[in-house]
Order: C-alpha cells, then structure tokens, then sequence
C-alpha cells in the first residue's frame, strides 16, 4: 500500500452527517482552514434522525442552516398523541416564545435532510469536503499521543492512502464509530432495536402530530416524514428476533399489531408483506471528558440515548454551537494551542449538560415507563398516561422538555415525580375500599421504583 501527499487544514472532520457538517460550517465560517471527510456521499438510507424537535429548529436556525430541512418533503410536526389501551390522547406543542406561535418541529427522510446539510458544509468559505474513509488516526510518535492528523484512502482510488495533517481533528461518525476507543473504553449499552419500516398513505391520529403507542411490551412510533409516507419505529426489548427466517415479521404480526388501535391494523400488516424491516439497535452510551490531545470526539459517537424522545439531533446541533463558541478564534487563536484546546473541551463536557442532561435522562426515563417491565412500572406507566389526561401545565411541562424547549432538571424532577404521585393516587383510586391494604405496600414500592427510575441517569449525567 502506497502512501500519497501530505495536506494540511486548520481542523479535519471524520464523518459528514449532522454533527459533521454543522461543524464545518461553524468552523469554516470562523475563518478557520477545514477538511469534511465521508466515506460515502451519496444519499444515506436511514430509519432514525427523522424527526427534528422545536428545539434542533432553533439550533439550526442559529448555525445559519434552518433551510437545510426545507425543500425535502419534510412535514411540519406540532405534538405527539399517545394511545394507552383504547384511549387517545393529544400532546400539542406550546408557544414558542421566539415567534410567539406554536412550536414547529419538523419530520423528514433523514438522506434528503443530510443532503442539504452537505450541500450547505460545501457552500461554505475554507471548508473542502473530501469522499475519503478514514483508516486511522495519527499520533505524533510511539510515546506521544497527540492526534495530528489522520490516514485516508480516497473512494474510487487504487488503496492510495493519504496523510491529511491537522492540529485538531474532529471525529463525528455517529453511533457506530470506529474511533470511539481511541478516546475512552465506555461502549453503548444495548437495551433494545428499534425496527423501521415505512407506512404509504397512511393518515395518523392528529394530522401533523407524532402516535406513540404505549404497548406491550413496548412502545410503538409513527410520525409522517414525506406526504406519502409514515415512519414506523417498532421497539422490540431483549434478543431481536431473526430476519431471515421470518421471526422478526411473525413478531410484528402477532405481538405488535394487535397492540395498535384497530382502525391501523390492516395497513400495518400489508405494510409487512411488502416493507423491509430494517432494526437499530437502541441503548444509552454516558458522555466522557475528552482528553486525547490533537483530536475531540461529539454527536453520537460521543453520547447516546433512547430515540424514542426524537432528541438526538437536538444535543448534536447544540453540541455543534457549545464547541463551536469554545474553540472559536477569539477564544483559541490556534488549534496547535493544545492546553488551551484541552481547557475548552473540559469546559465543554460540563457546559453541554444544559441541554444534554434533560434530554438524555427524559428519553432514557421516559423509555423505561413505556417499556415497563415490572408491576411497579406498569403503575407508573398507567399514572403517566392520566397525568397526560389532566391536561393544562401537566402537558405542557412534559412537552417542553420533550420539545428542547426547556432544559430544567428541576422541572424534569417536578414532573417526573408529580406522575409518581399520581400514579399512586390512580391506584388507590382503582383499587377501590378493598384494595387499600395492598396498596399501601404497594405505594412505596412504586415511588422507589421511580426513584431508581430517573435519578442513576440524572446523578450521572449532571455528577460525571
């Protein structure tokens, strides 16, 4: 294998998905020399990062990059509802106080979206993008670890790698990356997989609205991406069942579909009988301070959560506009600064938990309600559900977490806690005069369950 020319950019960046080309944006717009690496770019063909909340519109209307999820078929989202054993109910989004209307979220095929973010990164004064895959990292020598640069064999080329030099290299190749281990040990912890397929002429609920359908044994999505189509997302907790010999399709038959509301079910199963199922796998991967001289690591491939709460895109854009603003020139004149550029990513671990922490402990908490496993978490489940019913700030408050629009963890906390309350109450309430003395027990042990519920993720997202 032969070895080509040395090049030299101010920042390399491994991967141009959302964190990627947001990146190089950011940076190339701040007059810094930038370098966008993928490995393919023809359109992608994913089942996540389809839905972008309230929240990611107005990080990428900051990043100068909200028309990137305009001309794409995307259909405007305003809420969810959330079906519960034959009951409907509806989650508008609020006000956005920016424009004074309802919040707009905005749901999209995620090739098309990324296109457009491509187009925008090329666009951009400084910024050269490259269709290259990385091989490896390149450290200074054997005893010092810098990162200075990367190795990469252009697509379409005879094995010809090249050296690409840079004084800090940026890698953002999403929840499978192959560069995670060169930065920490942690790996994500796989609870479930998300199965995706597409609904054609499908009409949900409430038009312009995501369906969430609390089944057995866990949750359901759906929310339109294009005017003919609907994403499904199917959790499926433990062993995903195979594909090949029909298990996973049977499944979807006989444990899914009679979970939905009945009017759905004929086009969900002639939607199997044509549709390829396609899983994700589904876990939670905690954040790590970065600490790899010469190179920094965000997006997905530093931090994961459930897709169930549509976040993920929220916390890689306003990751994009925290780093961005800590390692801008007037911060850190020159990338080969590297104790300054250490100082700014530790500052960074910490000040992304103002929008991480929320988001990842909802999505991660919210999970575990609707895919409940034990009599205790089904309570909670069944509280959460008649907490939405009330209606009023018992919406609104979940929803603005939900939406990104509001990163309090102490609202997190109050609401949280407010449907362990109430679930209690609907219990008792349920359980008429005779059930009183069992659910006496009952109760403690369904408010420690929230308890071991939500706080490990809080503590370890705010404490690490």
């Amino acid at each position: 294998m032969t070895t080509k020319a040395v090049n030299e950019y101010d920042m390399i960046i491994v991967g141009a998905g959302v964190v990627g080309c947001a990146a190089a944006k950011a940076f190339g717009e701040d007059g810094r020399k930038v370098l966008l690496l993928e490995r393919d770019l023809s359109e992608p063909d994913r089942i996540v990062g389809e839905l972008m909340q309230p929240g990611g519109m107005h990080a990428l209307k900051k990043l100068g990059m909200e028309d990137c999820a305009e001309g794409i078929d995307g259909i405007n989202c305003y809420g969810y509802s959330v079906y519960y054993k034959g009951e409907l109910v509806e989650l508008p989004y609020t006000q956005d106080p920016t424009t004074g209307k309802q919040a707009r979220g905005v749901a999209f095929h995620h090739g098309r979206f990324i296109q457009n973010l491509r187009k925008s990164a090329m666009n951009t004064k400084n910024v050269t993008v490259r269709e290259m895959t990385v091989n490896r990292l390149i450290s200074y020598s054997e005893t010092d670890n810098r990162v200075i640069g990367v190795v990469a064999t252009p697509k379409g080329e005879d094995e010809k790698e090249e050296k690409l030099y840079a004084p800090l290299t940026l890698v953002a190749d999403g929840i499978f990356s192959k560069f995670r281990k060169d930065f920490f040990e942690r790996s994500t912890n796989v609870m479930s997989h998300f199965v995706g397929f597409l609904l054609h002429d499908f009409q949900l609920p409430y038009d312009k609205k995501g369906f969430v359908a609390v089944a057995k044994p866990s949750p359901i999505l759906m929310y339109q991406i294009a005017p003919h189509d609907t994403r499904v997302l199917v959790d499926v907790p433990g062993e995903l069942p195979k594909v090949g010999n029909g298990d996973l399709k049977r499944y979807m038959e006989e444990v899914v579909c009679p979970e939905l509301p009945a009017n759905m079910q004929e086009k969900f199963m002639e939607a199997l009988q044509t549709e390829r199922l396609r899983p994700m796998p589904s876990g939670f991967l905690p954040p790590s301070i970065n600490q790899r001289e010469g190179a920094i690591i965000i997006g997905d491939a530093l931090n994961v959560r459930s897709p169930l709460t549509g976040g993920g895109m929220t916390v890689a854009l306003e990751d994009v506009l925290t780093v961005a603003q800590l390692l801008s020139k007037q911060n850190v004149p020159s990338f080969t600064d590297s104790h300054l550029v250490l100082q700014a990513m530790d500052t960074f671990h910490w000040s992304r938990k103002k929008h991480s922490a929320v988001i990842n402990c909802l999505s991660m908490s919210l999970y575990s309600v609707f895919a409940a496993k034990t009599e205790s978490m089904k309570v909670i489940q069944k509280g959460c559900f008649e907490y939405f019913k009330l209606g009023g700030s018992c919406v609104d408050g979940p929803i603005n977490l939900l939406a990104g629009m509001n990163y309090s963890p102490a609202a997190l906390l109050y609401h949280f806690y407010m449907v362990a309350l109430y679930s209690i109450y609907v219990m008792f309430r349920d359980g008429g005069l005779v059930g009183i003395p069992q659910n006496i027990f009952k109760a403690f042990a369904v408010f420690y369950t929230a308890c071991v519920t939500i706080m490990p993720f809080l503590w370890g997202e705010l404490k690490n």
